[in-house]
């Protein structure tokens, strides 16, 4: 299992400095079932925008 997982999503909640994503748990999906061909076939779930909650 990865380490650090990278982020440059810098309006996420859990990005933080050094493109590093700070959340517990990471969770992908899919856009169109359970197999994707590439990364942009893919939606992180976790991701939380600066303006709408705070950790």
């Amino acid at each position: 299992m990865a380490q650090d997982v990278l982020c440059d999503v810098s309006n996420c909640q859990f990005w933080k400095e050094g493109n590093r994503c700070a959340a517990q748990q990471i969770y992908v999906v899919s856009e169109s079932g359970e197999m994707a061909n590439n990364s942009s076939g893919t939606n992180c779930k976790t991701f939380i925008p600066n303006d709408e909650l705070s950790i």
